[in-house]
Order: C-alpha cells, then sequence, then structure tokens
C-alpha cells in the first residue's frame, strides 16, 4: 500500500458551495402508485385506468409544484 501523503492546511483551498438536497417527499411514490394503477386499469377496467391517471398527473402537477418553490429558495449568486 501506497504511504499517505500529508499536505499542509495552507495549501487546502476552502470549501466549495454546500451541496443542496431536496427534501423527503411520498410524491414519487404516489406517482408510481398512480401508474401502477392505470397499467391495472387498462387490462381491467378504463374507470380504474382513469382513475390511477387522475392520480398521476396530480401528484406530478404537485411535484413540480414544489420542486419549483425549493429552486425559487435557492439563492441567486451562482
Amino acid at each position: 500500500m501506497a504511504p499517505e501523503r500529508e499536505i499542509p492546511n495552507e495549501t487546502v483551498p476552502p470549501a466549495g458551495e454546500p451541496v443542496h438536497l431536496p427534501g423527503p417527499s411520498l410524491l414519487p411514490v404516489v406517482v408510481a402508485a398512480g401508474i401502477t394503477v392505470v397499467l391495472v386499469g387498462v387490462v381491467l377496467s378504463p374507470m380504474l385506468a382513469g382513475l390511477g391517471l387522475l392520480v398521476t398527473v396530480v401528484a406530478i402537477a404537485r411535484w413540480i409544484r414544489e420542486v419549483r418553490a425549493d429552486i425559487a429558495e435557492l439563492p441567486q449568486e451562482h
């Protein structure tokens, strides 16, 4: 194994900007469940497929709104 090199503290560059991670959300799970209901509804019943499509579209719209609000809170000095 190679020996570890020590770097003096004065040559280490300052830390960059912090990484932004989105908050926890159940919306991806709701979208996946809605798509599953759509696919099952295609086989079993058009009404079930419509219900799954409605759930999927509403969840995607809320997810987009949540992400846009999250992005709007980020600092603009990039």
